[in-house]
């Protein structure tokens, strides 16, 4: 399975680690050995909303070469969902079969028309922007429907995470990841 963690100036960290740390055990906890991950974006550095600079592997690579994207939020998204360049970038991953986001990265993948007629949830101060993508925002703290997967505010992103591990390798997984990481609220 091969994952592609889409970044962008102005994401919230905790967006993109909360998912990143418990997703990427299941290789490095020997659950999903086949598992491989490249930090994708527009350009070569992004930086999040407080400061932090992550460097990029994949500079706008075909997404659909990925089995799963994955897109946290930020108040970059509030411009971005208006970007025609990375909402283009965005579509090419139409075909990818699992979609996921936190927060407002829901917005991202509306804006890229992967949320209609989906069920989708998002940061509860924006479940009025997601309304323009959906008509079934829904107030839980992680949404499935089909093969798109959102979040809710940032902290959930931990849970998504969490959430993915007992997707792709079942709910033991899940739970010897949570307790390695010393996180008591997943269930």
């Amino acid at each position: 399975m091969k994952a592609a963690f889409i970044l962008f100036d102005q994401l919230t960290s905790l967006d993109f680690i909360g998912f990143y740390d418990g997703f990427t055990r299941l290789k490095t906890m020997n659950y999903k050995s086949d598992l491989s991950w490249d930090l994708c974006a527009l350009n070569e550095e992004i930086t999040d909303d407080r400061g932090i600079t992550f460097k990029i592997n994949k500079l706008g690579p075909d997404l659909s070469e990925y089995d799963l994207i994955f897109i946290p939020g930020g108040m970059g998204t509030r411009r971005l969902r208006n970007d025609e360049e990375f909402i283009e970038w965005l579509k090419t991953a139409e075909n990818v079969p699992y979609k996921l986001s936190v927060c407002t990265g829901a917005l991202l993948l509306g804006a890229a028309g992967f949320l209609k007629e989906k069920a989708a949830t998002t940061h509860p101060n924006a479940y009025e922007l997601l309304k323009s993508y959906t008509n079934q925002v829904k107030e839980d703290r992680i949404v499935k429907d089909g093969n798109i997967i959102t979040g809710g505010g940032v902290a959930a992103s931990v849970d998504l995470g969490l959430y993915a591990c007992e997707f792709f390798s079942g709910s033991e997984a899940a739970l010897k990841i949570k307790k390695q990481m010393d996180y008591p609220y997943y269930e």
